[in-house]
């Protein structure tokens, strides 16, 4: 069984930062992509950023801010979260994706920004 476990959420100011974190484990077939997706109340759920080995795409608002990274080895991705604003809250979900198309999904982890 695999599990895909976030930490790192939480409440910062505007203008701050936060570094959020996706642990995989479990029976992992060969890894596709990672990524960061967000969701708040009555929206869908949005893509934020994700990862592959060819590189990494961003939503547009919040390319030059939010940064995601991976341990390969690790099977953990990151997304360093800077220059945060209001509109940035939400529940924050971690994504993996693999070559045998499966897909998995995170718990979720609540970002809130507010002063």
């Amino acid at each position: 069984q695999v599990q895909l476990v976030e930490s790192g959420g939480g409440l910062v100011q505007p203008g701050g930062s936060l570094t959020l974190s996706c642990a995989a484990s479990g029976s992992i077939s060969s890894i596709y992509a990672m990524g960061w997706y967000r969701q708040a109340p009555g929206n869908q759920r949005e893509l934020v950023a994700r990862i592959t080995n060819d590189g990494a795409n961003y939503a547009d608002s919040v390319r030059g801010r939010l940064t995601i990274s991976r341990d390969t080895a690790k099977n953990i991705a990151y997304l360093q979260m800077n220059s945060l604003i209001v509109e940035d809250k939400d529940v924050y979900y971690c994504s993996m994706n693999t070559w045998k198309r499966e897909d998995y999904w995170g718990q979720g982890t609540q970002v809130t920004v507010s002063s």
